[in-house]
C-alpha cells in the first residue's frame, strides 16, 4: 500500500504542478497580451502628440537630451576631443545669429518696418480709434437727445 499511496501523492503534486504551470503561463499570456494592447495604445497617443505639437516635442527632446547630457559626467578624454568642436560650433552659431540678425533688420528696413515707424504706425492707428471712438459717441448723444426732442 505505501508504493501505491507514494504513487498518488506524485501524480497529485504532479497535477499541482502542471496547474500551477498552466496557470501561471495563462496569466503570463494575459499580461504579455495587456502590456501589447498598452504600447500599441501609448505609440499611437504619442504620434498624435508629435503630429499635433511637432515643435513642443522637439523642444521638449532637446531640454531632456541637455538634461542627460548634464548629469553624465565627461571623461577627460571626452573633454580633449570635444572642446575644440564646441568652440567651433559655439563660433559658427553666434556667427550664423549675427548674420541673420543683420539680414533680417536690412530687410524690414527695406520695408519700411524700423522701430520708429512701427512707433509711428501704432500712434496712428490708436489715434484713428480714439477719433472713430470719439465720432461715435458724439453721434450717439447726438441720437439721444434727437429722441428726447420728440413728441410720443
Amino acid at each position: 500500500m505505501t508504493d501505491n499511496h507514494t504513487s498518488t501523492d506524485h501524480e497529485t503534486l504532479r497535477d499541482r504542478a502542471t496547474n500551477a504551470y498552466d496557470s501561471a503561463l495563462a496569466r503570463a499570456e494575459d499580461a504579455a497580451s495587456s502590456t501589447k494592447e498598452h504600447l500599441r495604445e501609448a505609440a499611437h497617443q504619442t504620434g498624435d502628440v508629435v503630429q499635433d505639437n511637432p515643435l513642443g516635442v522637439l523642444v521638449g527632446g532637446l531640454a531632456v537630451g541637455a538634461l542627460v547630457g548634464a548629469l553624465v559626467p565627461r571623461s577627460a578624454r571626452e573633454k580633449e576631443l570635444l572642446a575644440p568642436v564646441g568652440k567651433r560650433v559655439g563660433a559658427a552659431a553666434l556667427a550664423a545669429f549675427a548674420a541673420a540678425k543683420d539680414v533680417g533688420r536690412s530687410e524690414l528696413d527695406e520695408l519700411g518696418l524700423t522701430k520708429d515707424a512701427a512707433r509711428n504706425q501704432a500712434k496712428s492707428l490708436f489715434q484713428g480709434v480714439a477719433k472713430a471712438a470719439s465720432h461715435a459717441g458724439t453721434a450717439a448723444a447726438q441720437a439721444g437727445r434727437e429722441q428726447i426732442k420728440v413728441p410720443q
